[in-house]
């Protein structure tokens, strides 16, 4: 089986997946849980955000490689969701990380116009 790392594969996943999403925009919350998720709003999608971050790091925490992947996938997932909700793409995201690549942290950081720090 090929690495999906850095390949156009990657992207495709990262697209179909959006695009299931954006699909269930419309579907009935009662028979989809991204419809549900759609339904109760962007507040309880940035706070499921929030639960599947801590579980990443408490995963971290714990060391297991498999339970690092399956939770970073939640998060992952979840993030989709609130892009969608959001009316932003994957890409969007992607694309920014490309124009960040070859800086360090702190030159981005400090190159951002809404940096309050």
């Amino acid at each position: 089986m090929a690495n999906p790392e850095n390949t156009p594969e990657a992207n495709a996943i990262l697209q179909q997946l959006a695009q299931v999403i954006e699909q269930r925009k419309l579907a009935d919350p009662s028979s989809s849980y991204v419809a549900a998720l759609f339904a109760k709003g962007r507040g309880k999608i940035a706070q499921k955000i929030g639960e599947e971050g801590v579980e990443v790091a408490l995963a971290a925490v714990g060391g297991h490689s498999e339970e690092i992947i399956a939770e970073m996938a939640d998060l992952w997932f979840h993030s989709l969701v609130l892009l969608a909700d959001a009316n932003l793409s994957h890409q969007a995201v992607l694309n920014e990380l490309a124009h960040r690549f070859g800086l360090s942290g702190l030159e981005e950081k400090a190159s951002r116009s809404n940096n309050p720090s």
